[in-house]
């Protein structure tokens, strides 16, 4: 099953679900760089040492992320940035909830709402050290993003990262997860990462 937000939104629910929307609505993305070439198979037929399993990186055409089996795929137009913030949130599928998870190391054996987000950001080389909800709700610039926007209040903070949600709250298992549900922005700050 392929599951992705940005598609299923539409007029007022788009700029609180934070969903692309249509090209009008979205803002401008930027211009992925050329994407590398694939690694040189090694002697042996198989792919070069040091090379990653295709399948930890998996990806899909276009600007919009998909979700395959609890799998997010990243767009293959996104920047490598957002790329790698939505391979490494794969990682964090099936951690467990954990209150203040996240905060004090960006490794944790479980991780709450802000040290999700954190996890996400650091990976793409968009964040120093974790923050908190209160914290992201004075991080980078106002608004949506072009490919991410962090969704905070004093109290939770979940993203939007390529059309996919990423947050520790709704239906299904607590903990950090992909979730397809749309959500309302309401109550929450709107931020995003310069150039992103």
């Amino acid at each position: 099953m392929t599951i992705g937000l940005s598609g299923a939104l539409a007029g007022p629910a788009l700029a609180a679900s934070g969903g692309a929307g249509t090209p009008s609505e979205a803002p401008a993305k930027p211009a992925a760089p050329a994407t590398p070439p694939p690694a040189a198979q090694g002697a042996g037929g198989g792919a070069a040492f040091g090379s990653v399993p295709f399948m930890l990186h998996p990806t899909v055409p276009g600007d919009v992320g998909a979700i395959r089996d609890g799998v997010a795929y990243a767009p293959a137009n996104a920047p490598l940035p957002v790329q790698r913030a939505i391979w490494a949130a794969n990682k964090l599928q099936h951690k467990p909830y954990v209150w203040g998870g996240g905060h004090r190391s960006f490794r944790s054996r479980g991780y709450d709402c802000s040290g999700t987000v954190s996890y996400a950001l650091h990976a793409a080389g968009l964040l120093a050290t974790p923050l908190d909800s209160s914290d992201f709700m004075r991080w980078g610039e106002r608004g949506k993003g072009a490919w991410i926007t962090v969704f905070t209040n004093p109290g939770h903070a979940w993203m939007i990262i390529a059309g996919l949600r990423l947050d520790t709250a709704g239906p299904g298992e607590s903990g950090p997860r992909w979730r397809t549900q749309r959500r309302s922005a309401r109550g929450f700050r709107v931020r995003h990462p310069a150039l992103y």
